[in-house]
C-alpha cells in the first residue's frame, strides 16, 4: 500500500494499524531548532483522545507519544521525526463475526476488492484511529509555526450534527472548549448532546457533522497559482480525513446561490494595508492567501458501526445482516475537530517554507 505520505516541504507519512502493536508518523522536513518535547504534542493528542466522556467510543487509550528521534536537547536537528504511539486497549475479538463478512459503509469490500485481502480488527489502516498520528504530526507543524509565524491561530469547532445547527448570533469563541463538542453556541451544545443520547441509548443509531476550522493570522501571499494553490491542498488535507465526504472553502456550496454583487469581497485601504468587507473568499484568492481568516468546512458521515442490522454479503456472495459490535463513537466529527486542526497546521506551515523557498517573502507593495 502506497501513498501514504502528505504534504511537498513538510511532509509526514502514518503508518499502523487500528489493533497493531502501535501507530505513528514520520515527519521529514520540519525546520531544525523548534522547541519540542512530548507534551507539546500531546496537549492536542489528549483533545482527540477516545473515552474522554459519554459521547465519544468507550476505549480507552491514553494515546501518549513518543519522540524516537529527530530531537536533541529539546530541540529539532532539522532530520526525520519519528512518532510513536502504542495501542494498549485493543479488543480484536469484537470483530470476529465480521472475518467474513463486509460490513455497510465501511471500506471493507474495497479494500479487499483491490488488495485481495484486508485487516478485519476495526479496519486496520481505514480505521479512524489513523487520524491519532496526523495530531501528533500537527502537534509538530504548530510548534514549528510558533517559531516561523508565532501568530497563526487555529481553532476548530463543530457547526452542525445531523440537521441541529448552530445559531450564529450565539457564536462564542470562549464557549469551544467548555463542552463536549467544541461547539461554539452554548445553547446549541446542550441540543446537540441530548439528541446525541437518545441516537446512542434509544435508537441504536449514529450521525453525521460539519466541523469548521479557521485560521486566524495568516501570512498574505501563501500558496501558488493552479496546481499548488493552498485551497487545493487544504480540501485534499480535509478530505483525506477518514468519514468526510465532503469540503468547502469560505463561503463553499453557498456561492452558488449568490450573486457577483453579492460575492465579492469589497477591498479598502486601511492604516496596515487592504482590507476586506467580508470573507466570502474564505481568505483564499486565485490559490493565494490574502492575510484574513482562512476558513474550511468539512462534512464527516455518521458513523457506520452501528448496532441496527443492516443488509451486506459475506466473502462468498451469500447474503447476510449485520450489526456491528464493539466500541464506535455515536458521531465521530466530534474527535474530527482536532484532527481537521491538525491538518490545517501542517498544510498553512507547509505553505510558509514552500513561500520562502520560492519568493524568499517578498510581497508586492500596496500604497
Amino acid at each position: 500500500m502506497s501513498f501514504n505520505t502528505f504534504g511537498h516541504l513538510f511532509r509526514f507519512t502514518t503508518w499502523g494499524e487500528s489493533h497493531g502493536p502501535a501507530l505513528g508518523a514520520t515527519i521529514d522536513g520540519c525546520p531544525p531548532g523548534v522547541a519540542l518535547d512530548p507534551a507539546m504534542i500531546q496537549e492536542w493528542l489528549d483533545k482527540r483522545r477516545p473515552g474522554q466522556n459519554r459521547n465519544m467510543t468507550q476505549r480507552n487509550e491514553p494515546d501518549a507519544v513518543e519522540i524516537l528521534s529527530g530531537v536533541f536537547d529539546g530541540r529539532t536537528t532539522g532530520t526525520p521525526i519519528q512518532l510513536m504511539i502504542r495501542n494498549t486497549d485493543q479488543r480484536s475479538k469484537d470483530y470476529g463475526d465480521i472475518l467474513n463478512t463486509f460490513r455497510p459503509g465501511h471500506a471493507d469490500i474495497t479494500y479487499h476488492q483491490k488488495y485481495g485481502l484486508r485487516d478485519p480488527r476495526g479496519g486496520g489502516r481505514s480505521s479512524a484511529r489513523e487520524t491519532a498520528a496526523r495530531v501528533a504530526a500537527g502537534g509538530v507543524a504548530r510548534q514549528a509555526l510558533a517559531q516561523v509565524a508565532p501568530g497563526v491561530q487555529i481553532v476548530g469547532y463543530m457547526v452542525q450534527m445531523g440537521e441541529k445547527k448552530i445559531d450564529r448570533d450565539r457564536f462564542d469563541w470562549n464557549e469551544i472548549a467548555r463542552n463536549d463538542f467544541w461547539c461554539p453556541d452554548p445553547q446549541a451544545a446542550q441540543e446537540f448532546e441530548a439528541y446525541l443520547k437518545w441516537l446512542r441509548e434509544d435508537d441504536h443509531n449514529s450521525v453525521g457533522a460539519m466541523i469548521e476550522v479557521v485560521a486566524r493570522n495568516v501570512p498574505t501571499g501563501i500558496g501558488a497559482p493552479i496546481y499548488a494553490k493552498l485551497d487545493t491542498d487544504l480540501a485534499a488535507a480535509m478530505m483525506s480525513i477518514n468519514a468526510v465526504k465532503g469540503v468547502e472553502i469560505g463561503e463553499g456550496m453557498a456561492a452558488a446561490g449568490l450573486t457577483g454583487r453579492d460575492n465579492a469581497d469589497e477591498i479598502y485601504m486601511g492604516e496596515n494595508g487592504p482590507i476586506y468587507s467580508s470573507n466570502h473568499a474564505g481568505g483564499i484568492l486565485g490559490g493565494i492567501s490574502t492575510g484574513q481568516d482562512v476558513v474550511v468546512r468539512f462534512a464527516v458521515k455518521p458513523t457506520s458501526s452501528i448496532l441496527s442490522p443492516r443488509a451486506s454479503i459475506k466473502m462468498d456472495g451469500t447474503p447476510t445482516e449485520v450489526v456491528t459490535k464493539g466500541r464506535h463513537d455515536p458521531c465521530v466529527g466530534i474527535r474530527a475537530v482536532p484532527v481537521g486542526e491538525a491538518m490545517m497546521a501542517c498544510v498553512i506551515l507547509d505553505h510558509i517554507l514552500l513561500d520562502r523557498g520560492q519568493t524568499g517573502g517578498l510581497r508586492g507593495k500596496i500604497g
